[in-house]
């Protein structure tokens, strides 16, 4: 069976060490190890990362490199991030946020997973990329906290 492949952004990493989220987080991060899940990361992520305490780059290090797909930043992909900007999806500053949603998008990823409620899992913004999407004749992308993807048994 074909491991679905989530694009995971900086703070599902991050998200490993902070007791709000440690528990969806790090259930992720098992079921990369366990090869359920490719996760699909970006040159954005790396960048992100390289700012990030080094116990966060030594989870990343411990993970099997064959259940990781890197993708750099595309001229398409600046372009589909500088759209949902135009689109007034979310502001200037949240350029980042949509290179990271351009990125799974153009991957046709399963979903995007996000702690980031403000710029990203959230249903207005959710809608504002996806009707981006449609209109420049790309995919709708599924977006989720990892919280939503969590199996948790009967």
């Amino acid at each position: 069976m074909r491991p679905q492949h989530i694009y995971i952004d900086t703070s599902v990493i991050g998200g490993c060490f902070d007791d709000e989220f440690t528990f969806e987080s790090n259930w992720l991060i098992d079921q990369v190890r366990l090869g359920r899940i490719k996760v699909i990361y970006s040159e954005v992520t790396e960048q992100e990362l390289r700012q990030a305490p080094q116990h966060i780059k030594d989870l990343i290090k411990s993970l099997p490199s064959d259940n990781f797909e890197y993708i750099s930043i595309t001229d398409e992909a600046t372009e589909l991030a500088k759209a949902y900007i135009s689109e007034k999806v979310v502001g200037k500053t949240s350029f980042a946020d949509c290179l990271h949603i351009a990125i799974a998008t153009i991957q046709r990823v399963d979903i995007l997973a996000s702690w980031n409620f403000k710029h990203i899992v959230n249903v207005t913004r959710i809608r504002g990329y996806n009707s981006v999407n449609i209109k420049l004749g790309y995919p709708t992308i599924d977006i989720r906290s990892p919280k939503e993807i969590v199996e948790y048994g009967d």
